[in-house]
């Protein structure tokens, strides 16, 4: 059984990943975050169908302690956060991380 990416954030952070075929989404408005958000990321965490999460790296301030570490420590599915200015280097060690192997190295 392939694994697929599950999308979580706002609708102006999901539709391009709509549009290029991502199945797997949760719309949580930026109005409604400090609400949904965890139980969001939460539903998308626990699809074993699910093995790449993206949000936008601005949305993680929004999580909860107790959600944050469980989805930053998480393995399967692995955390992909973009945006903010978390840089190459931290995607880098996040695909590392959900791989095994660093793609990048030379």
């Amino acid at each position: 059984m392939s694994q697929e990416i599950g999308v979580v954030g706002s609708p102006d952070f999901t539709t391009g990943f709509r549009l290029a075929g991502v199945r797997q989404f949760a719309n949580v408005p930026e109005e409604e975050k400090p609400d949904r958000l965890d139980e969001a990321v939460t539903e998308m965490f626990e699809d074993d169908g699910i093995g790449i999460v993206v949000m936008h790296d601005d949305d993680l301030d929004h999580l909860s302690r107790t959600v944050r570490r469980d989805v930053e420590t998480s393995v399967e599915p692995v955390l992909v956060t973009l945006g903010g200015d978390s840089g190459g280097g931290a995607l880098r060690e996040q695909i590392k991380r959900a791989i095994g192997i660093d793609l990048m190295d030379e």
